[in-house]
């Protein structure tokens, strides 16, 4: 292995440290309590450091959001494969994107409340944010009946993240989300 290689390799390795220690904090203590300083002493290498792979705190939530992304798509899909029929395919992925918000505050925050430096909606995207979006896309493609798929995804989308942040944030009660949800369904699989 040459010199370059092995320091390619280090560097990778230490992006992937910052990344997972700023993701481990934030769901420990919030946001908030991410800063350079405390993440440096959480990896044990000096700011200057860190700063040589990020730019600053936002540049590291960029980074967390995008990871964030590739594990809901990762599992959205599974979701999506896990039964043929369209309407339960639908149910299945809404309830591992419920999932995914309730167990990873921290990272769906990162993903969907904080300013990150990522293009949503365009072709620029990250493949990620695409992956995400097109299996969604798929499950609602069989209930579009000529709408647009495309915004049709992205309104369903809007509405099962409205809920999900909505009950999170104590605004709506948590014990009917079952039937919230049940209900978002039936309108997007008639």
């Amino acid at each position: 292995m040459s010199i370059q290689a092995r320091k390619e390799r280090e560097r990778a390795q230490r992006e992937k440290l910052i990344i997972t220690a700023a993701r481990e904090l934030a769901e420990a203590e919030g946001w908030e309590a991410v800063t350079t300083r405390r993440l440096a002493e959480r990896v044990e290498y000096s700011q200057p450091v860190l700063y040589s792979h990020f730019k600053g705190k936002d540049a590291i939530m960029t980074a967390v959001a995008l990871e964030g992304f590739g594990v809901m798509a990762e599992e959205l899909d599974a979701a999506a494969r896990q039964v043929p029929d369209p309407a339960q395919a639908l149910a299945r992925i809404s309830a591992a994107y419920v999932a995914f918000a309730e167990q990873r505050p921290a990272l769906y925050d990162a993903m969907f409340r904080q300013s990150v430096d990522l293009p949503f909606a365009t072709p620029q995207a990250p493949a990620t944010l695409h992956a995400s979006f097109n299996t969604i896309a798929a499950a609602i493609a069989p209930h579009a009946d000529g709408d647009d798929v495309g915004l049709l995804t992205e309104t369903f989308w809007a509405a099962l993240h409205g809920l999900v942040t909505l009950m999170r944030g104590g605004r709506l009660p948590r014990e009917y989300h079952d039937h919230r949800l049940a209900l978002l369904l039936a309108r997007f699989t008639k």
